[in-house]
């Protein structure tokens, strides 16, 4: 999948991590079902809970917390993934010993791959080897004709440079499978990256230029950085902002072989493509204007430049899998500059990160059999269907809806595929070489696996079994080809999902978490796909119109939000996640109230709170963070989640409930005026 366009569609639950680098000891069985549901020390009672519920709910946590040196921010998401990590290693190692871990398994390949990249001393000792023979082929390049057969290969084994391939299910017709092509190559987060001018911006930029060239003359190349920046700069500049990339409308341009031809006439596209094996009449374009002038760069820019340009992107991809010069150096920029951390993570836990991404089902598979026992599963399955027929019943309720796009969003709304805990089919890696003492060739393997067998999907049914987390991934997500909402094993654990706590406290944590992937699929994003997953508009003309037009007021509240004194939150970019937040916390709301109407005796005040408050308790818990202001700058920038204390709050102060649960009124500095209250769904 295109990585812009999958931006778009990826609609997770998320924290605020990125891709590339993410989200105590470990927790048994025990001691989540013996824990507490909520931590009253957590909490800062002497905050009035109308003027700031983020602080009366997380005060106590936010005095007592600190961010560990190796993270730029630290929460509920943290704090669980932390154990996470830690059982996850603990089954990795129980079945690297075991005497039924059998030869050739996708689970000793998980063991293999773990195992050589801690292998430290190995690595040491080749240095920048791995990546000769990738830098001997950029030497080889003399013009344009040549470049595209480096290009081809360094595809193959997904090193990010000018432009990617990727084949998933057409916007348009939910039965086939088809080629998109995207922009690639930037060494900066996104366009703003490129393009703002405030202070903040150019230093980013001044420290990137410098950590290219600190890069580069690590392989023997001095003097280039500033060239391969301005290279990079007049790629972004026909990038889409991060808000425009939001838009899955714009992203969808097909375009005969013949026609992407005459708009880039530098690359052989029918060349490409018998390279790549996919033997495609069409192409779905993500940018289009980006192709017409990817043209003129490739023509007008020196040979020299662009070899240099494209060692950069093999070393600065390759770096954290090499020796600990590049790792470092690497570290420096994007862990301490761009995020604001002191120290790097452990190598266990950055290895085991790769691990996850390589071979995640093979080790989720694992993971599953020890930490998801299946009580849980059959608890959150009931609460899923409560929720989702709460959601049934606010449309019905909804005042500005038609009948008849009533009517479309219940077909929707009905055919939701829900998935829980992990894949009924478990993906397999029979075809994947990996060995114990080889790591950078076993993450090429990897990078060379994935990519064809990706291109092999071109033209074949779409296969909607697939999941796109592992089981031990702390996140959840709804996909709008699939129209499907999915909670992996990992995500139902406290603080988030305590089966043996009150539901109370489950509504507000893993109840809104499910109401929020639900309402993702009809937030501004969400609302453009069908029932059966296809971009289609299924709304009147004036109920869109209407919708807009509520959106536009949560747009206008989250850019009132100044997280930092000079940054306030882009209300466009965080759009559907804010629509995400406000819905979820509204329909969970409502499947706590259809659960406790369905008791023979309303469940009494626990702690001194009822349960109304303690679901508005739960939900403010599952969002603390403390960041360091390099990290939030850089979500704020980048990502299209709020900061989590805006998550916390946000959404409690448009939604009715929460002042009758705590007396808010005029006056309280969370009080908004009923009409001013953002409400879509």
């Amino acid at each position: 999948m295109s990585k812009i366009l999958s931006k778009a569609l990826c609609l997770t639950l998320g924290v605020g991590t990125m891709l590339a680098t993410s989200c105590n000891s470990p927790q048994s069985s025990e001691s989540d079902t013996t824990e507490a549901a909520l931590d009253l020390s957590n909490m800062d009672k002497s905050v009035n809970p109308g003027d700031d519920f983020y602080a009366f709910a997380n005060g106590g946590w936010m005095k007592k917390a600190e961010i560990p040196a190796d993270r730029g921010r630290w929460g509920s998401f943290d704090e669980l993934r932390e154990r996470n990590e830690k059982a996850t290693l603990k089954v990795l190692k129980e079945a690297a010993t075991s005497s039924s871990l059998k030869k050739g398994s996708d689970q000793e390949k998980a063991v293999f791959m773990y195992e050589s990249g801690m292998d430290s001393a190995k690595i040491e000792s080749l240095g920048a080897s791995p990546i000769q023979p990738y830098l001997a082929k950029v030497d080889g390049i003399k013009n344009l004709k040549d470049l595209q057969k480096v290009l081809q290969e360094l595809h193959l084994s997904s090193t990010s440079v000018f432009f990617g391939p990727g084949v998933f299910q057409d916007l348009k017709n939910s039965e086939i499978q088809s080629l998109y092509l995207g922009y690639a190559g930037l060494g900066l987060p996104n366009k703003d990256y490129y393009t703002k001018d405030d202070d903040a911006s150019k230093e980013k930029r001044t420290q990137y230029i410098q950590h290219i060239e600190n890069m580069m003359s690590m392989i023997g190349v001095s003097g280039a950085s500033q060239k391969i920046f301005d290279l990079e700069n007049s790629l972004a500049e026909f990038n889409m902002t991060p808000v425009e990339e939001r838009d899955p409308r714009s992203q969808y341009n097909p375009m005969s072989i013949s026609d992407l031809q005459k708009e880039c006439k530098t690359i052989n596209w029918k060349e490409y493509l018998a390279y790549i094996n996919v033997p495609a009449d069409t192409i779905i374009v993500n940018h289009p204007i980006y192709f017409q002038k990817l043209d003129g760069i490739l023509k007008s820019t020196s040979i020299s430049t662009i070899k240099n340009y494209l060692k950069w992107h093999i070393v600065h991809e390759a770096a954290p899998y090499l020796s600990s010069d590049f790792v470092n150096e690497s570290f420096d920029f994007y862990g301490k500059k761009m995020r604001g951390l002191e120290v790097n993570r452990p190598r266990w836990k950055r290895v085991l990160g790769t691990t996850n991404g390589t071979l995640g089902f093979a080790l989720g598979k694992l993971y599953v059999e020890t930490e998801f026992p299946a009580e849980a599963k059959e608890k959150a399955e009931k609460m899923v269907n409560n929720i989702k027929q709460a959601f049934s019943e606010r449309i019905n309720n909804l005042d500005w809806m038609s009948a008849e796009t009533k009517q479309k969003a219940q077909e929707k709304l009905a055919s939701f595929t829900v998935k829980i805990g992990y894949p009924d089919k478990w993906e397999t890696y029979e075809d994947l070489e990996i060995s114990k003492d080889a790591y950078f060739q076993n993450i090429v393997n990897s990078s060379v696996y994935e990519f064809k067998k990706n291109m092999k999907e071109f033209g074949k049914p779409v296969d909607k079994t697939k999941w796109g987390m592992t089981p031990q991934t702390v996140n959840a997500y709804y996909n709008p080809l699939y129209n499907e909402i999915v909670f992996p094993a990992a995500i139902l654990q406290p603080p988030f999902y305590n089966y043996k706590a009150d539901e109370a406290v489950n509504y507000g944590g893993i109840g809104a978490v499910i109401g929020h992937e639900i309402s993702h699929g009809f937030d501004d994003s969400g609302r453009r796909f069908d029932a059966h997953g296809e971009m289609k508009d299924w709304w009147t003309h004036e109920d869109g119109e209407t919708f807009q037009g509520k959106a536009k007021m949560v747009v206008d509240q989250y850019n009132a939000y100044y997280p930092l004194e000079d940054l306030h939150i882009n209300g466009e970019l965080t759009l559907g996640e804010n629509i995400a937040d406000i819905g979820g916390v509204a329909v969970a709301y409502d499947g706590l109230q259809r659960y406790l109407e369905m008791q023979p005796e309303k469940p009494g005040m626990i702690d001194g709170f009822t349960q109304e408050q303690r679901f508005f308790l739960s939900w403010a818990t599952i969002w603390r963070t403390k960041s360091r202001e390099e990290a939030l700058r850089n979500q704020i920038m980048s990502d299209p989640h709020s900061p989590g204390q805006y998550r916390a709050t946000g959404p409690l102060s448009d939604f009715d409930p929460f002042y009758e649960a705590f007396n808010v009124v005029e006056g309280d500095s969370m009080y908004v005026a009923p009409n001013d209250r953002a409400k879509v769904w």
